[in-house]
């Protein structure tokens, strides 16, 4: 979203995306080769047991022989951006001009494509290092109808990949997401709010809120990314985007009766009942 060669200075482009200045000019540091197998091995225990926290995951290392403290194994995950996932009362008040907005699906009847869009973002382990995966995911087809990849967790990403779904398909009634600063911070939810789209977002920690999402990195990470140990974030990039491709395209879902994404997003349904 930055444009290095504009007229405006990169100081007043992030002032007027509402990001910060210093994760435009942001390095990630390298992390341990140590941490970064402990993080792998993280994002598989978290897909297996959601409900796990950092005592019981370093627990979990501990019985596989790694011997870890429960405040690094905090450390790392959030790092990675995962907690345990569980209903709980929510005590936490939002940061200034960061609006926590309902969840509007309970009861809902998702009869249509475009009617409820899902967002969310995922950790992406490399063979040295990891990138954060964001998708724009259409609840009626389990079509993923953007998606981008970043080195940080600033929202950029994000409003990228929304911007390029409401580009290429439309708007959706509404759209929900969880409770991340990446997605209640102004810039996120203005970009909705202009579009006279629906907010919704999921109970704090409520992962059941957002049930497809996390069906959809499950499927990736066991299909694609753990096959994988991409080399660089191009790399990443490339391979992922032909998952999704096949994902979109070819694989069939059972809960779609047998047919691929694309299948239930562009063909009415009385016509695939018809066929």
């Amino acid at each position: 979203m930055i444009d290095r060669g504009h007229g405006l200075p990169v100081t007043r482009q992030a002032e007027v995306l509402r990001i910060s200045r210093g994760s435009v000019y942001y390095l990630p540091r390298p992390a341990p080769d140590a941490d970064l197998a402990i993080m792998r091995r993280l994002d598989r225990l978290h897909l297996e047991f959601p409900f796990a926290g950092s005592r019981m995951l370093r627990g979990l290392l501990a019985a596989e022989g790694c011997k870890i403290g429960r405040r690094h194994v905090k450390t790392l995950m959030r790092r990675m951006g995962i907690e345990a996932l569980y209903r709980r009362p929510r005590t936490t008040k939002p940061a200034p001009g960061h609006k926590i907005y309902p969840y509007l699906l309970r009861g809902l009847t998702v009869e249509r494509p475009n009617r409820v869009w899902a967002m969310d973002i995922t950790y992406i382990p490399m063979a040295r290092g990891f990138v954060y995966l964001t998708v724009v995911l259409d609840w009626f087809s389990r079509r993923v109808l953007a998606w981008r990849l970043s080195i940080t967790m600033e929202a950029a990403f994000c409003i990228e990949a929304l911007q390029e779904a409401l580009a290429r398909h439309g708007k959706p009634d509404i759209v929900n997401t969880d409770q991340g600063s990446q997605f209640t911070g102004t810039a996120f939810t203005g970009t909705l709010a202009g579009n006279s789209i629906a907010i919704s977002m999921d109970g704090k920690g409520a992962w059941r809120d957002n049930v497809f999402v996390e069906r959809l990195w499950r499927s990736v990470k066991y299909e694609e990314v753990y096959l994988r140990a991409y080399d660089s974030v191009s790399e990443a990039r490339a391979s992922i985007g032909r998952y999704f491709d096949f994902y979109n395209g070819r694989r069939p879902h059972s809960s779609l009766d047998g047919v691929t994404p694309d299948q239930a997003y562009f063909t009415p349904l009385p016509l695939r009942l018809a066929a």
